[in-house]
């Protein structure tokens, strides 16, 4: 199984360890939750996207996988 992304894991982290939190943590760890539902889509789209064969050679598809790459941290 793949790790837990940072996200993730800090949001559960925030909620866990923050003795005196305020309404700001679950705030905080939601927004950092929803971020990373909609980077995951946003992901997903572009891969998507870059799988149509005449896309690999247009202008844009080196900046698209270089978008992927670093989503993904390679």
């Amino acid at each position: 199984m793949a790790e837990k992304a940072l996200a993730l894991r800090l949001a559960d982290q925030m909620l866990h360890y923050w003795d005196e939190r305020g309404p700001d943590a679950e705030e905080v760890a939601a927004e950092l939750r929803r971020l990373h539902a909609v980077n995951a889509e946003l992901l997903e789209a572009l891969k998507e996207i870059m799988s149509w064969e005449e896309n690999d050679e247009m202008t844009w598809g080196p900046v698209a996988r270089a978008a992927i790459a670093k989503a993904e941290g390679v």
